[in-house]
This record gives structure tokens, sequence and C-alpha cells, in this order.
């Protein structure tokens, strides 16, 4: 269990907070704005009404306990980058800061960012993969060349096993894992008997992996 600073209550930071105390971890959610803060108040281990680029608010809350800080300030950029910038002058261990933009991820890094995530952004590429391909279900990208796919069995592969097809040599992708009717089946192994309606969690470079399941082709 962690001990999180989430700063910013609107719509992502209260998603954030939330799915944190779900996982486990002691939160304490800040904005500057009363009404935001009664939202999300019976949600989370703490809520305070405060202004994040306050240096007097903030030495008060004892950043430096905290674990890891998220910073969902995403509209304001100034507030976001000063809020930032404070957590790592207080002794913040770990930030984790939301941008909307690309600049706005450039000096939010410079500000002491640890990592910066773009909600929007990730999840119109995500919408724009997955709704794109008739056969996509999910998707995760890994780095800029790599991701992990949820796929549909094609046509061919229906009752054959992955000793059949030999995914591996012949594609040059790696099926991590199967789901058949809502159950998820780890351990795959040369045996397993592939059947129409089931999926794949299948790894490997973007390029192979549409190239071996005709994504976007």
């Amino acid at each position: 269990m962690k001990s999180i600073l989430v700063i910013g209550m609107g719509r992502f930071g209260r998603h954030c907070a939330r799915e944190l105390m779900s996982l486990g971890h002691e939160v304490m959610a800040i904005d500057i704005n009363e009404r935001n803060i009664d939202s999300i108040a019976g949600d989370v281990s703490c809520a305070q009404i405060g202004d994040a680029t306050d240096p007097l608010f903030m030495s008060s809350i004892g950043v430096s306990d905290f674990d890891e800080c998220f910073i969902c300030i995403g509209d304001n950029l100034q507030a976001s980058l000063e809020s930032t910038c404070l957590c790592k002058e207080l002794g913040c261990k770990f930030i984790v800061a939301r941008a909307a933009k690309d600049i706005h991820r450039k000096f939010l890094l410079k500000m002491g960012a640890d990592e910066v995530v773009y909600p929007e952004k990730q999840t119109a590429i995500w919408s724009a993969v997955t709704y794109s391909a008739d056969n996509v279900f999910d998707y995760i990208p890994l780095d800029s060349q790599h991701a992990i796919f949820e796929v549909g069995i094609p046509d061919s592969w229906d009752n054959k096993t992955i000793m059949d097809i030999d995914v591996r040599k012949r594609y040059n992708i790696n099926i991590l894992a199967i789901k058949n009717n809502g159950q998820l089946i780890l351990s795959v192994h040369p045996g397993l008997l592939l059947k129409a309606g089931m999926t794949m969690l299948v790894l490997g470079t973007k390029k192979d992996i549409q190239k071996c399941f005709k994504i976007n082709s």
C-alpha cells in the first residue's frame, strides 16, 4: 500500500483517486474548488480544499511524506507547472503529471515530473486502432514499435494448435494469453487448441502484428 497525493479533482483526477483507492492505497485529494472536493470526499482517505500552488498550504500537508503525487490539472497550464515544481521542491518522491499537449509535457518534465500522461491523446489512439479494425478488441502500446493487441482467432487458425501455426517462428509474435468465454487462460502451451470465438493477447512489433492479422490492410 502506498500513500498517494492526487491534485486536481476534475474528471480525470476523480477517476484516478477512486481507482487508487480501489487498489488499496491511501489517497489524499486536494482541489481549490469546494464543489470538486465535495464530489470526492466520501471516496478517498482524506480530501482538502487548497491551492496546490501555495507553498504554505502544500508544506502544511507534508508533501514529502507521500510515496507518489498525481498532478491531474489539465486545463490550467500555469497551475499545473507551478504545482509540479512546488511538489518537487518540497521533496515529493515521484510525480506523475497530466499533460494536454506536447509543449505542456516538455515543461512538466523540466519542472520535475517523473512521468507524464496524455489521457485524451492516449484514448484517441486506442479508439482509432481498436475501432478501425474489425478483429481488434483491445490495444496496449508499449513503445513506438511494440504493442499488445487483443485479436480474434483468424478463420484459418480455427481447430489448430499453437504448434500447428508455429506463430513465433512464422510471424515473429508471441501469444501471451487466450480469452475464452470471458475467462483468461495464461497457461499457453504448444498443444493448446484454438477455436473460433476465442481471442488472443499477442505481443510483437506493430508492423508484424498488423501483417499477421491483416489489420488496417
